[in-house]
């Protein structure tokens, strides 16, 4: 069994009760784990009573999705990790196309399947869509989803490719590289974790992949919604700690001033729009920056990046906002490293 699969769950109960039932039918040979954050919602009673094949990992109190992540699979053994979001609904042969792209890719420390909308299943879902990049300054985007833009899913990214980061959402990694690489950022407790490991792993060496067939349904903001300031707040936050900890030196300095120029203008934006806390968000998020800048600084990673496939060269938020390019396949091919 070279995989096992691994759900971390915070009073999750409903989701549990709704989406356990297709993890345990479309994952017939693999060991599935739930990583509990000390919930309250009588999450443990349900899995015993209703899913006694499942294994349940308690962690001491709700660590968040990155430690609580990093301290539950310090008690799994498996040559892969599975990890999947509590309200993902899988589908039939999930597994094995994850594990054929690792295993005929030893250079390859990640993938991720076709992430879908449970709720519009013909269209993709924010969290990953079909495979995840980024922008010269450190923006996110993926194939099927720009910012707020959604793609329908009309078999345009079929196939098996590389990416720039796996969703967090549903991502097979490589057991002992996530070890190596020291897992999850604590600090972050959610959001953009996924995005700092898949970079840290390339700075690595390695790459990172998605394979078209397999697919599964996310809902997405179950536990922040995405319009939550919270969630603003967090991404803003880890994203400009990410770039800290994963620029090359040479770049570094100048890419962050244009992120704060560019993350003020976001948060003018957000003012304009009356959606005060989200403006205020933006700037706590980089209050805590500074304060966190020493430390993320010295934290650094002593290599250059040696895999940058999946780095736009050019600015996907004047692609988006200005150009009015709202789907992956209109920006040039040529300003993709």
């Amino acid at each position: 069994m070279k995989t096992a699969v691994v759900i971390l769950n915070w009073n999750g109960k409903k989701l549990l009760q709704k989406f356990l039932p297709s993890v345990i039918q479309f994952s017939p040979s693999a060991p599935i784990y739930v990583i509990d954050n000390c919930s309250n919602d009588d999450s443990i009673s349900l899995i015993k009573e209703q899913f006694p094949k499942v294994q349940i990992i308690q962690n001491e109190k709700n660590f968040g999705f990155a430690k609580g992540y990093n301290e539950g699979l310090k008690q799994i053994n498996a040559p892969y990790y599975l990890l999947l979001n509590s309200d993902v609904e899988v589908t039939e042969n999930w597994i094995p196309p994850l594990e054929k792209l690792l295993n005929e890719n030893l250079e390859m420390a990640a993938c991720q399947p076709k992430v879908l909308s449970f709720l519009q299943p013909d269209y993709f879902e924010h969290a990953g869509a079909a495979g995840g990049f980024i922008d010269k300054y450190g923006y996110p985007f993926c194939r099927g989803r720009i910012f707020t833009e959604i793609e329908k899913d009309q078999k345009q990214y079929e196939g098996n490719s590389e990416i720039f980061w796996a969703s967090g959402a549903a991502m097979l990694v490589r057991s002992d590289l996530f070890v190596t690489a020291q897992g999850f950022d604590e600090n972050f407790f959610a959001h953009m974790e996924e995005i700092d490991l898949c970079w840290r792993l390339k700075n690595m060496g390695y790459k990172i992949g998605y394979t078209s067939h397999s697919k599964v349904y996310h809902v997405g903001g179950a536990t922040l919604q995405y319009d939550s300031p919270n969630k603003t707040y967090l991404n803003f936050r880890n994203n400009l700690l990410t770039l800290l900890k994963n620029l090359p030196q040479q770049k570094l300095f100048s890419i962050l001033l244009t992120r704060m120029l560019l993350d003020g203008t976001a948060a003018v934006k957000f003012l304009l729009e009356l959606k005060f806390l989200h403006s205020w968000a933006i700037f706590k998020a980089h209050l805590s920056f500074y304060k966190n800048f020493y430390d993320y600084y010295k934290r650094r990673t002593k290599k250059e990046i040696l895999q940058t496939n999946g780095i736009f060269k050019g600015s996907i938020v004047v692609q988006f906002f200005i150009k009015k390019t709202k789907i992956f396949s209109q920006l040039e091919p040529t300003k993709f490293s």
